[in-house]
């Protein structure tokens, strides 16, 4: 589950220790057939859970640090909401990352390198923020519609969600 252990009653370490914790866990990740990045979510009680980047490893294109970081610490705590949790992370979280941190409902994010320090590495993910920060053109690597359907069939499974009680809302 990679969960670290964090004294309760002694000094908690600076962001600074959990950005260098981060950036080891992540350079150790390279010699482990890893990608270079390695993330800390520590919860507001103060638990610890790694992760580091497994994407050629597992054949995984969403197995970034971050999301498994997340993963780890939302399988650990038997919840999807980490309120109250700081990320820390070896380089700027990318768009899929940030939008993870968001809806496990992270409440700060400290990183060490970022973008241009990734890209200079061969990790140019210029195109995916342009893509959400951009116009249409720049949308055009990956054209996203909606089709259109009679409004029941679309919205069927919203009405299924609204109308069960045992629902968990998130």
């Amino acid at each position: 589950m990679n969960r670290i252990a964090v004294p309760g009653n002694g000094p908690q370490p600076t962001p600074a220790e959990y950005l260098a914790r981060a950036v080891a866990i992540a350079t150790d990740n390279v010699r482990n057939a890893g990608g270079p990045f390695g993330a800390i979510v520590v919860t507001a009680d103060g638990q610890v859970f790694e992760g580091v980047n497994r994407v050629t490893a597992d054949l995984d294109p969403s197995a970034h640090a971050e999301v498994t970081a997340i993963r780890n610490a939302c399988q650990g705590l038997g919840t999807f909401d980490l309120r109250g949790a700081v990320l820390y992370t070896s380089c700027e979280p990318c768009p899929m990352c940030l939008a993870t941190s968001l809806w496990a409902r992270i409440d700060r994010v400290y990183f060490a390198a970022d973008r241009d320090d990734a890209a200079d590495a061969g990790f140019d993910d210029a195109v995916f923020y342009r893509y959400f920060e951009g116009d249409a053109e720049d949308r055009a690597i990956m054209p996203v519609a909606q089709e259109v359907l009679p409004p029941a069939q679309r919205i069927a499974p919203f009405t299924e969600w609204s109308t069960t009680a045992t629902r968990i809302d998130y």
